[in-house]
């Protein structure tokens, strides 16, 4: 093993049903005092889907499917710059935070586009290595 290859961060793994990847959580609104329930789904690539250059992730919102699509370019900048790609787990971990974010500001939307910048910002955030 060279030193670069003992020095790279490890993801977070993608153990067990994807369903499982975060848990069930409650967002309150700030704006309207209203509580969200919200479970997350699944992800998959966007491109294929919706010829969108994302990673989605898929969140139900009280019970209605919401779409968050998490900008693909963010991936690449982190793999250049860490040395390796993020996990599905990660980027469900990504989107649960910015969902949460965006439902604690303003109303609940069907998809959620994701810019580079909020994707590097959580990623930041969330001190994923």
């Amino acid at each position: 093993m060279t030193t670069s290859e003992s020095k790279k961060p490890n993801p977070i793994p993608n153990v067990g049903a994807m369903s499982d990847f975060v848990g069930a959580f409650d967002v309150p609104s700030k704006v309207t005092d209203y509580t969200y329930r919200c479970r997350f789904s699944h992800c998959w690539n966007g491109i294929a889907t919706r010829h969108a250059d994302t990673m989605d992730c898929k969140f139900f919102v009280d019970g209605k499917g919401v779409v968050l699509g998490l900008a693909h370019p963010a991936f690449i900048k982190f793999r250049e710059s860490i040395g390796r790609d993020l996990s599905d787990r990660e980027a469900s971990y990504i989107a649960a935070k910015y969902l949460s974010e965006r439902l604690e500001q303003e109303d609940e939307h069907s998809l959620y586009d994701v810019s580079p910048q909020d994707v590097t910002r959580l990623i930041e955030k969330l001190s994923i290595r």
